[in-house]
């Protein structure tokens, strides 16, 4: 498979935390982006967006981070939703963002994780823009961005990041580095969602997306023995080898079992 291309998808808006609680309040099994663009036109919603601007935010912004793989994460946030905390629908938002921004993902988890377990304090715009010059120096954008779009793009993955609460105010210069933990739901979600996409035990350990998180495998064996001691799963880990028995069949069941 090709490697996916660095794109400027971001700046359709950053987290979009209210604009999507509202829009995946509006949105129904079987709903596409053109289908929840009307809805949301004609909702009363979204009194102060233009319609060229809300068209935007719907096809460049919630579409490819909610509906991608047939609306499954619109469909996994619909059935939690009732068990969900403002934090933790926030954080998921952000695992979902950075699946559809690959700039973003690799921003997270090549600098932002880094400087933060280092304990570095902030992140600077120039910090950013070195990363986004790096990047397409290294042909991971489909053409070379100019020195504007650069710009634009470092000031997007600092705003995204300070969105979702991996970044906070201006000081000296630069965003501060804030504390961020998953929570418990969080991190459910994440293994039981990765073992119903048919990986095994090993590949759901060791996927790149707990790297979002700020964790590493044997942080995510951790977490999956935290998850066993609530009798959602089994784990059996000896010798390096670890086997995972689920309870849960399907997400809608884990959203039961949640609830």
């Amino acid at each position: 498979m090709a490697k996916r291309a660095y794109t400027t998808k971001l700046q359709a808006g950053l987290g979009l935390i209210p604009e999507t609680e509202k829009l995946l309040e509006l949105w129904q099994p079987g709903m596409d982006s053109r289908a929840l663009l009307e809805c949301a036109l004609s909702s009363g919603d979204f009194p102060t967006i233009t319609a060229r601007r809300l068209r935007n935010i719907v096809t460049e912004g919630f579409a490819p981070r909610y509906l991608a793989e047939d609306a499954a994460p619109a469909l996994a946030l619909k059935s939690l939703e009732r068990s969900l905390s403002e934090l933790e629908r926030k954080q998921l938002f952000f695992l979902f963002t950075c699946r559809a921004n690959l700039i973003l993902a690799d921003f997270v988890r090549d600098y932002y994780w880094p400087q933060y377990s280092s304990g570095a304090t902030s992140i600077s715009k120039r910090d950013a823009l070195s990363f986004v010059e790096d990047a397409v120096a290294e042909g991971k954008t489909t053409t070379p961005w100019s020195d504007s779009t650069r710009n634009r793009v470092s000031s997007y993955l600092l705003g995204a990041c300070c969105d979702f609460g991996l970044l906070g105010a201006m000081e000296g210069g630069g965003r501060r580095i804030e504390t961020f933990r998953p929570t418990r739901i969080v991190t459910t979600f994440l293994a039981h969602e990765l073992h119903f996409r048919d990986l095994g035990d090993s590949a759901v350990l060791h996927h790149e997306d707990w790297r979002l998180l700020g964790l590493g495998p044997e942080d995510a064996l951790a977490e999956l023995k935290q998850i066993a001691l609530r009798g959602e799963v089994i784990v059996q880990s000896a010798a390096g080898l670890v086997q995972i028995s689920w309870k849960h069949k399907n997400m809608q069941e884990l959203a039961d079992a949640v609830s």
